[in-house]
């Protein structure tokens, strides 16, 4: 069993940063891909970006692509979604995601574990 807990949600204004943190219970963190998914009022959730076990690989949808970043540090059980260049279009509630295989698939069903979220609001 994994538990995810996410952190570093907020308002910011068009243009700024923030950065996403996932804090993972359990020895086995090494072992997961993790992954990032946001969901807008009324809009499905929708696949951010991915990470694998090492994280060697990294993948990103294209909404995001260059200026968001994923990277992870298994020593602290910790992945972390950098966002820059934020747009009032991503404005959303950000999930972490964890899956064994290590593989970064973008489809919700293909992660075991999920966190609470955290809301990032973007103003214009």
């Amino acid at each position: 069993q994994v538990q995810l807990i996410e952190s570093g949600g907020g308002l910011v204004q068009a243009g700024g940063s923030l950065r996403l943190s996932c804090a993972a219970s359990g020895r086995t963190f090494s072992s997961y891909t993790m992954g990032w998914f946001r969901q807008a009022p009324g809009k499905e959730r929708e696949f951010v970006a991915g990470i694998s076990w090492s994280g060697g690989s990294t993948y990103y949808a294209d909404p995001v692509k260059g200026r968001f970043s994923i990277s992870r540090y298994n020593a602290k059980n910790t992945v972390y979604l950098q966002m820059n260049s934020l747009k009032p279009e991503d404005t959303a509630v950000y999930y972490c995601a964890a899956r064994s295989l290590d593989y970064v698939g973008g489809r919700l069903d293909e992660y075991d574990y999920w966190g609470q979220g955290t809301q990032v609001t973007v103003s214009s």
